[in-house]
């Protein structure tokens, strides 16, 4: 795809586009700013924090605090995804807070009668509720359902660089029990990229997706049409070669600034 036209509203990934951890990325408030006359939003793969959570902390890492309805998570879209399919639903879930919250809005908790077993991230796993979920698919028929596929995530913790098990991780012993294949919601699948893309009012050809992750990112809004940045301040670093069968981003660039001088002369072009 050419890397000419116009741009009207851009998406943005946030953990390694933005910051790392609890540490904003050099130029990351400099780029916000210089693309805040444009309409944006904020999508995540990661179902930890509600949306109103991590406006918080983009505020609190230097970041103008977004509106929350900016921001969508993994955890926001399949709840919407399953109150669409099932209104009313009843679900038994696996994660964090965010992913709990997200749900409740629009379902009801029942680890007896599950119409649905939802995993996410973050801490909740264990032998028990591994036990619940796998007797409610097998036994009750409930669907199972993943957040994100990623296997796993960075983080920093105590001021170190950890890697840890992502949603596909965690989704994996449920779907190895039961032979169930999970139907999962996060990039690179649609569903995030459409919902911000309602909530702007933008059609995808002239939204510019800006990702850290070639397969999540990058691959998912390149399928749907829209432009796609790849920055490589996330695990995905300068030099590292693509990956074999994945669509390129219109831009490659090693940092925010790199992308930033891009998008100006596109601009002035």
């Amino acid at each position: 795809m050419s890397a000419a036209g116009r741009i009207d509203a851009v998406l943005l990934d946030m953990d390694g586009v933005l910051y790392h951890g609890e540490r904003a990325l050099p130029d990351a408030a400099s780029f916000m700013r210089r693309i805040a006359f444009l309409p944006h939003a904020f999508i995540t793969n990661n179902p930890i924090l509600p949306p109103a959570a991590v406006a918080e902390k983009l505020a609190r890492l230097g970041f103008e605090r977004p509106d929350p309805a900016q921001i969508i998570t993994s955890a926001q879209a399949t709840a919407l995804h399953l109150a669409e399919q099932q209104p009313g639903f009843r679900y038994f879930a696996v994660g964090a807070a965010g992913l709990h919250q997200a749900l409740a809005e629009v379902g009801t908790a029942d680890q007896q009668a599950a119409d649905f077993v939802v995993v996410g991230e973050g801490a909740g796993l264990d032998y028990e509720s591994l036990t619940t979920g796998i007797n409610l698919i097998l036994k009750q028929g409930a669907r199972l359902i993943g957040t994100n596929p990623d296997t796993t995530v960075d983080a920093t913790i105590d001021g170190c660089h950890r890697i840890l098990p992502g949603g596909g991780a965690l989704l994996a012993p449920f779907a190895i029990a039961t032979g169930v294949e999970p139907l999962i919601i996060g990039k690179p699948q649609p569903l995030l990229f459409e919902i911000a893309l309602q909530r702007l009012g933008i059609e995808t050809e002239h939204c510019l997706m800006v990702g850290d992750r070639p397969d999540t990112d990058i691959a998912g809004a390149a399928r749907l049409g829209m432009r796609t940045a790849l920055v490589r301040t996330g695990r995905f670093a300068p030099g590292k070669p693509w990956p074999e069968g994945l669509p390129r981003a219109d831009w490659d660039c090693d940092n925010l600034e790199q992308l930033s001088d891009a998008l100006t002369l596109l601009r002035s072009g």
